[in-house]
């Protein structure tokens, strides 16, 4: 299935942007067919890409993946030695050549750019998964092995070296590895805010499950002792803990908060308004770190629902006291359909998105682990909203729905590989880790190790 857009002003006028804050350098881009030729200020020659408007308007996942053996062709690839090409069912050798124009890149590798950071292959999926979402074993970066890379990083940190060969003047601004971490908070506390019969279950999950009699007996004492602030006994209660160990490694928190209820059954039993929900966003604001929105499960399709639940929390926020100067969040479950979710999202105000991950495996579900600005292939428009992709969840990887790992050697390689990834192309590895997910301690163990 195709939908024109590729290659067009609009998307041009978007990588330009991309481009710009990534590097620093404002990079033109001009369509002279069979090419995209791209050029900087001043300069009489360009760099000129094959363009592959087919392919590239393509809205599924099974598009042809070749290699391209950058080192051997003389290239410093910042990652891996190899590159995958997808798009490519195979490429010419040596990639890159030289006229009396300039520089040849027979790859349509901005084609590429734009088909992943605008997630065309999940415009109309065939399959979704129970909860509505394209899950990683549809995409073509499972199906072709390179989910676990930034790969929209890779090429672009190629790209930025074919460039200051041509113009051996140019001066990229200097990134830097960074560390950001958010916190869903599906379940403020385990006890407080629950019905007699949920929070009977919730006493006999804990003595049946994890045998721990104590902390059955003591629901009931936490549920009375909540009603101004959530009891320091209550194993959800992880707060403070969290900011602890975002300010030792110098990080800041951020906490999403569900103002809604469209699905009983999957979204949270608190309200926002309830004084120990206010205490609790008062402590995490005074502490310096971030409050956002986590919509309720049904309202990855309904805009006026996603724009009420913002307004309700910066409602109470303002009550309290707090403001920031921009507000973003994740959706629950991952839920995420595009690009409605995306209309949803600026719709209500909100900065940016930090969705973009697979619930089934970590990895770069938008090849890239730079934030940057959304655009919708559909509407061929860039949009206020910023998308700031997901990494690693912590359901991803210890749920027994998905790769039901302990919080031990196997998962710290796994997340470890990601981090290198994305230290390799100086970008923000993003984890989410739910606040109530420290039932044990070798899960907080091992959540402090993923910091540093």
């Amino acid at each position: 299935m195709a939908a024109p857009g590729w290659p067009s002003r609009a998307i041009f006028d978007w990588l330009h942007d991309v481009l710009f804050e990534r590097f620093g350098i404002p990079f033109a881009f001009e369509l002279s067919l069979p090419y995209l030729q791209v050029s900087v200020p001043g300069s009489t020659v360009s760099l000129r890409f094959v363009v592959d408007g087919q392919t590239f308007n393509r809205t599924d996942s099974d598009l042809p993946c070749a290699q391209w053996p950058a080192r051997q062709e003389g290239w410093n690839p910042v990652f891996l030695d190899t590159l995958v090409a997808p798009g490519a069912a195979q490429l010419p050798a040596p990639l890159v050549t030289r006229d009396d124009q300039g520089v040849v890149v027979h790859y349509d590798l901005f084609g590429f750019v734009y088909w992943m950071l605008a997630r065309c292959e999940e415009v109309n999926p065939a399959v979704r998964d129970e909860h509505g979402r394209f899950a990683a074993r549809q995409s073509n970066a499972f199906k072709n092995d390179y989910l676990q890379r930034p790969l929209v990083d890779e090429w672009l940190a190629l790209f930025l070296q074919v460039a200051q060969r041509q113009w051996p003047e140019l001066v990229a601004k200097q990134l830097e590895y960074s560390i950001k971490v958010s916190h869903d908070v599906d379940e403020p506390s385990r006890y407080a805010f629950r019905s007699a019969s949920r929070l009977l279950r919730a006493a006999g999950g804990d003595l049946l499950k994890r045998g721990d009699l104590k902390a059955a007996l003591r629901g009931p004492l936490i549920k009375l002792g909540s009603r101004r602030q959530i009891s320091p006994m209550d194993p959800s209660n992880t707060f403070d803990w969290l900011m602890d160990q975002s300010e030792r490694h110098g990080l800041v928190s951020a906490f999403y908060f569900i103002c809604g209820r469209t699905d009983p059954a999957r979204d949270s039993d608190y309200e926002l308004e309830h004084p120990a929900i206010r205490a609790l966003l008062r402590s995490i604001h005074e502490r310096g770190h971030e409050i956002g929105l986590h919509p309720s499960y049904n309202t990855y399709l309904s805009p006026p629902e996603l724009v009420k639940e913002a307004q309700r929390l910066r409602t109470v926020c303002a009550e309290e006291g707090i403001f920031q100067p921009a507000w973003g969040g994740r959706m629950h479950y991952l839920r995420w359909q595009h690009p409605a979710t995306l209309h949803a999202w600026e719709q209500a105000g909100m900065a940016y998105d930090s969705t973009l991950g697979y619930a089934d495996l970590p990895g770069f579900r938008c090849g890239t682990c730079h934030e940057y600005p959304a655009f919708d292939s559909v509407a061929q428009q860039r949009l206020a909203l910023r998308i700031r992709p997901l990494v690693v969840m912590d359901v991803t990887l210890i749920s027994s729905s998905y790769l039901g790992l302990e919080p031990g050697e196997e998962a710290r390689q796994l997340v470890e590989g990601l981090k290198s990834a994305c230290r390799a192309v100086r970008g923000c590895f993003t984890l989410l880790w739910h606040n109530s997910n420290f039932l044990r301690a070798e899960e907080r163990s091992f959540y402090a190790s993923l910091l540093g």
